[in-house]
């Protein structure tokens, strides 16, 4: 079945993070880069290690010698991705003081951007979600765990400096609930785009995402938001 690991007794060969010399870590970035583009195009499971190498013009043992493994490199390609993307707090001054659950809408506005303008990194991002083994994906999410590549973390304690969260639940756990919901909303936003067969019209009108961006903050304002006077309170005396 895709998506379970084949032998889960066994794991992943990865490479780990050593000191390199310039020339190797040049030849390195390049196989990355053109692993990227050929995971985004092929998917994990029908790329192909011999195809990138002879694209590459290199010795396909050349990139396990570097990766360990097709998981291996699949895994170096995907935290490249996401480290490309921008964090929640990488907003216009006007948006970050407008507070929290308007930072959101921001980027949730132009979630469509990810699809048009970063591809690649998006379609990558998309693999390693839902399209990877069960082992490797363990790995992604030790990464997402550890690095917090969007910024999730500071966003949340932004949110609680201003009041606007509740400081009855676990930071850890709303920043799950943020990872959890924006992932697969920003998946449902762009699903008509990226399987238009799925709908009988490609896209939906600007004012019925709009309206589900909408109800979807207001979903998640009921469930993680601070009482609205106590967060009236707070922002009057920052």
């Amino acid at each position: 079945m895709a998506g379970i690991a084949s032998n889960p007794q066994r794991p992943p060969r990865y490479q780990r993070n050593s000191p390199s010399r310039p020339r190797s870590e040049a030849k390195r970035s390049r196989i990355i880069d053109a692993a990227m583009l050929h995971f985004a195009e092929h998917g994990y499971h029908a790329a192909r290690v011999g195809d990138i190498a002879d694209g590459l013009g290199i010795a396909k043992g050349s990139i396990f010698q570097h990766f360990g493994s097709k998981d291996g490199l699949f895994f170096e390609v995907y935290k490249r991705a996401v480290r490309t993307f921008s964090r929640y707090l990488d907003v216009p001054p006007a948006i970050r003081h407008a507070g929290f659950f308007e930072i959101l809408r921001f980027w949730l506005a132009g979630t469509e951007h990810m699809l048009h303008e970063d591809w690649v990194p998006y379609r990558i991002a998309l693999l390693g979600n839902y399209g990877t083994d069960l082992v490797l994906k363990r790995e992604i999410n030790r990464f997402l765990m550890t690095e917090d590549p969007y910024g999730t973390v500071a966003l949340v304690r932004f949110g609680l400096e201003r009041g606007e969260l509740r400081s009855d639940i676990d930071v850890e756990m709303i920043v799950s609930i943020i990872d959890w919901m924006m992932e697969r909303f920003q998946d449902a936003l762009l699903t008509a785009e990226l399987d238009p067969g799925l709908f009988h019209s490609r896209g939906e009108l600007p004012e019925k995402k709009e309206a589900r961006i909408r109800q979807f903050l207001d979903v998640l304002r009921r469930a993680i938001g601070a009482p609205q006077g106590a967060a009236q309170q707070s922002q009057a005396a920052s």
